[in-house]
């Protein structure tokens, strides 16, 4: 019993990263869902797109994922996550404050971290392979294209990358910032309660 909760506890930034998810899946879906549809619209879903389309849709979709990120690192508030940042980039003492907290967290807990990055690694294959037997073992893609939900000249991944935006980009996003907040002490032992982005 005390190996599998010393286990446990050396998963806390994947545990912390997933609960982060439950507890805010309508927000992070919802940005997950505007990279997913800007992705697939850039891959010729719904027919069509001219060069200048595809820049704009490549801006929206790499603004939903910038937000989401900052949105992640100030732990479910955007402006947080973004004072963090210009901190980081602006305030040369917290900087050197956070790279001296990072580099000792590393050598007392390269297993943790190990660990964790294997978990990761194992969460986003299956993701990985969810999607493939989605995309390439069932009829779904056929099924849209013969329902005329998405153009015959789009190819099988934009359903691929349409999935992976609202999956496993945004596991990895999450688990990026957390990973920044676990290695520089920042991360907090619960979660705050859900607040909107403001």
């Amino acid at each position: 019993m005390a190996n599998q909760s010393n286990f446990l506890k050396s998963l806390d930034w994947t545990v912390f990263t997933l609960r982060f998810i439950k507890n805010n899946f309508l927000i992070i879906f919802s940005l997950g869902l505007v990279a997913a549809f800007g992705r697939a619209i850039q891959l010729r879903a719904f027919g069509p797109v001219s060069p200048l389309a595809h820049t704009l849709l490549e801006i929206v979709i790499e603004s939903a994922r910038i937000l989401l990120f900052f949105y992640s690192l100030g732990l479910s508030n955007l402006k947080n996550g973004l004072v963090k940042l210009i901190q980081l980039i602006t305030n040369r003492e917290g900087r050197t404050k956070n790279w001296q907290t990072a580099l000792g967290t590393v050598q007392e807990k390269w297993l943790v971290v190990l660990i964790n990055f294997v978990a990761f690694l194992a969460i986003a294959f299956l993701f990985n392979v969810l999607i493939d037997h989605i995309a390439y073992e069932t009829c779904l893609f056929i099924t849209l294209q013969s329902r005329q939900l998405i153009s015959g000249d789009s190819s099988v991944w934009a359903l691929i990358l349409f999935f992976k935006n609202i999956s496993v980009i945004p596991f990895t996003l999450i688990f990026e910032a957390i990973f920044f907040l676990w290695i520089t002490n920042q991360l907090p032992g619960s979660l705050p309660p859900h607040q909107s982005v403001r």
